[in-house]
Parts: C-alpha cells; structure tokens; sequence
C-alpha cells in the first residue's frame, strides 16, 4: 500500500498570476534559488512559466514537502509548464560571493525559458540584475505565489540530483545525504578528509578547516 503524502498547511496561490494576466501579460513567470547555505555545490536557480489551464495541485514551497511529493510534483511541472534553470558553480560563487552568484543563475534562468515573461515574481527582497522584463519581489514567495513554488520546486529536485552525482565521484562526504549542508557527519568528514574542489573555500567552516591546515 502506498504511503499517504504529508500536504503542507500552506499552499500557494495563483492569484498573483491571475491578475497580471488580467492586466494583459502574456507570460508571467515565477523564479527562485536553492542552495545559499550549503558549504559545498552549485546554487541553482528555476524559472517556471505556469499554464493558467494546467496549473499543477498541491504546489507549496519545496522546503514543506517530502522527496517524494517534490519527485511527483516535478515530473508534472516539466510536463505542463515552461521551465528552465541555471546553476552557479563553486568557482562562481567564490569569485562573486552567494548573494551575487544566485542572482545571477536567476537571471540566466529566466533568460532560458522558451518564452519571454511579460512579468517576474522573484523570491526575497533582491531583483536579479539584467531581467528583460519587469519583477516583482515577494518575500516569502515559494509559499505564496505559485509559480515562484513550482520554480522552488524545481531547482530542490535538480540541485538534489546534482550532489547526488557527487555523491557518487566523493562517497567518503555523504553528499546524497546532506546536500552538502553543515550537518555533523559532513562536519567529521571534512576534518578527516579535508575539503574537495566542490567545496566552497570561503565559507566559515571551510576557511577555518584550511586555516588550521596553513
């Protein structure tokens, strides 16, 4: 029997969207990053232009649901709506600091998509630099608006398979496990074994790991 799926408490809506539309846009889109905390991998951002007509059920931001409900809901975004995504290297990150490398990636993600939005809702406070079109930062949004959640969504899942990938190159870090997130055991194994090219050098528990290595 299959396991019943947690419903987050808070699901997004389509009002915003709805209203633009209204207004007379064409494609209003949705975009959002995943991975500002990590101390390893890339941060990627997602930018999803949802159909009206086809808009999937239960979007909510990708932090309230399980891996399972995200792998579903996933699958059903790419099916339905346009989507693309961009991912900011370690390299990048460390040449232009997290804030500025995820405002990049979104800014290539949007840049992507197969159509170009009329109008961009944006997650946070920050407006990344270089649109083609007009935005609109809502704080909160991957729980409020939902195509900046399906966007939320979409980067958690690839950003996921990603470390997942290297995971597998790296096995002695556990990345598929923790995300390359300051957990305990990524913690340990980075005392053991020290940081990898995916690491990012100058976040505090990196820089102080190789400061004491100097």
């Amino acid at each position: 029997m299959r396991p019943k799926l947690l419903i987050p408490k808070i699901v997004a809506s389509f009002s915003r969207e709805r209203a633009a539309l209204k207004a007379g846009a064409r494609f209003v889109a949705g975009v959002d990053e995943v991975g500002r905390g990590p101390l390893a991998g890339p941060v990627v951002a997602a930018a999803v232009v949802l159909d009206p007509k086809r808009v999937p059920k239960g979007l909510a931001d990708s932090k309230a649901l399980t891996r399972e409900r995200r792998e579903e809901l996933f699958i059903e975004i790419m099916a339905k709506a346009e989507v693309a995504f961009a991912a900011a290297s370690t390299d990048r990150i460390e040449k232009i600091n997290i804030r500025g490398a995820s405002l990049w990636a979104m800014t290539r993600a949007v840049a992507s998509l197969g159509v170009k939005p009329d109008l961009v809702f944006v997650d946070g406070r920050d407006t990344p630099p270089g649109l083609a079109c007009p935005a609109k930062t809502v704080i909160g949004g991957d729980a409020l608006v939902q195509s900046i959640a399906a966007a939320s969504i979409v980067a958690k899942v690839v950003r996921d398979r990603m470390m997942a990938r290297l995971g597998e190159i790296y096995p002695h870090y556990g990345f598929e496990r923790h995300m390359g997130y300051g957990t305990p055991e990524h913690l340990a194994a980075l005392q053991l074994h020290g940081p990898c090219s995916h690491h990012r050098r100058t976040f505090a528990p990196i820089a102080a790991l190789l400061a004491q290595a100097a």
